[in-house]
């Protein structure tokens, strides 16, 4: 049976990045087809191979976070500062078509392999830069992890309730945002190679890339002058919008447009809320959005959240439980397009490894990787001199 062509068959991308950022990028375009070789540090390789929550995976350099975001990638050992780590460096460069690397900057130039280097070593090439804040100004040069930038970007102020605020998001969502903008970048960049046959050097600021992720939160204050504040779990931009109080459990309602409203009212038994002149126009319900969310909490409670989430749907109505992450994968609509895939595992015991997609289907079929996280050096011999 033959491989599922993809739109990134045939492309070379040779990784230096660690963690997650760079890691969450290459993955990506692994998914899409791509030939990933990770160019790791000899004898420790990767800094996600000793993290997480298996002290017996990390020993063996195989941390769940590393198995997370590298299934279906090689790696190989290059000491960059070997005249033969180098040499191999070069040969490999030569003949990618993507370089990746998420170090601070300015560390690629004083290895001696600045941009201007990098082009002369091949023209074509598409070399992505992701740091904490770009490769220029007053801040380039500063270490950043995903919660610096959260907190620099604004994103943490805006998070919780007034109360609470500012509190860090529950998982590392710029480290994300940053590796999905560095793969857009990319894919562009290599689109635009077909026209042209020149390559390009991308310089992605992980702390631009969440400020522009936030949106709406921006754009207020840029184009109205209104400063956002945090609202927990309530939707600043309508009524009824956040999250609500079933018989068992929280419940998701986004009834942002009026006929929606209408139709919660009239499934939870208060068809009389739309004539109240507090909650009759959408700007009058965000006025009195605590009073509104008192008389709908006392109705929902009458029956569950799963309840409700089938009743509302089927009416047109947004709405759904709060779950947790293992009911979230458990989901059958999350297997039914295989968003989950079972890779082997490179590491003693030889279980299975589950891994994730990434929400795209390709002409129906979703992608997966290729095989499982790699050994450190387990592709070593592939490379001449990667020592």
């Amino acid at each position: 049976m033959h491989r599922q062509q993809l739109p990134l068959d045939g492309v070379k991308v040779v990784d230096l990045t660690n963690v997650l950022a760079g890691p969450y990028c290459s993955y990506q375009l692994m998914l899409f087809g791509a030939e990933v070789v990770k160019v790791e540090r000899p004898g420790t390789g990767d800094l996600a191979r000793q993290l997480g929550p298996d002290p017996g995976l990390n020993r063996e350099l195989l941390g769940a976070s590393f198995l997370a975001q590298n299934a279906g990638k090689k790696s190989v050992e290059l000491d960059l500062k070997s005249p033969d780590g180098r040499a191999a460096f070069e040969t490999m460069v030569a003949e990618a078509d993507v370089l990746l690397e998420n170090f601070r900057a300015g560390v690629m130039a004083r290895l001696g392999y600045g941009w201007d280097r990098l082009r002369e070593l091949n023209p074509a090439l598409v070399y992505c830069a992701i740091s904490g804040f770009g490769q220029s100004g007053p801040m380039s040069g500063a270490p950043a992890y995903d919660q610096v930038v959260q907190g620099l970007s604004g994103m943490m102020s805006v998070t919780g309730t007034p109360d609470t605020a500012p509190l860090r998001v529950g998982f590392p969502v710029c480290d994300t945002v940053g590796g999905l903008m560095a793969a857009l970048a990319v894919s562009a960049a290599l689109a635009g190679r077909h026209r042209t046959g020149r390559g390009c050097f991308l310089d992605l600021s992980m702390l631009e890339a969440a400020i522009s992720a936030m949106g709406w939160t921006v754009s207020n204050y840029l184009v109205s002058g209104v400063e956002p504040e945090p609202m927990g779990d309530q939707n600043a931009t309508a009524a009824p919008s956040g999250t609500f109080e079933a018989a068992d459990g929280p419940l998701n309602i986004a009834a942002n447009q009026q006929a929606q409203f209408e139709t919660l009212c009239r499934l939870i038994g208060r068809p009389d809320l739309p004539a109240d002149p507090r909650f009759a126009e959408r700007e009058t319900r965000k006025t009195h959005r605590q009073a509104l969310n008192r008389e709908l909490n006392q109705a929902l409670r009458a029956r569950t959240a799963l309840e409700w989430e089938e009743t509302l749907s089927r009416e047109g109505v947004p709405a759904a439980r709060v779950l947790t992450v293992p009911q979230a994968l458990a989901l059958d609509q999350v297997r039914h397009r295989g968003f989950l895939t079972e890779v082997p595992f490179a590491g003693s015991g030889g279980r299975p490894v589950a891994v994730t997609g990434n929400g795209v289907l390709v002409d129906g079929a979703a992608l997966r990787p290729r095989g499982a996280a790699p050994l450190l050096g387990q592709h070593n011999d592939e490379f001449e001199a990667v020592s």
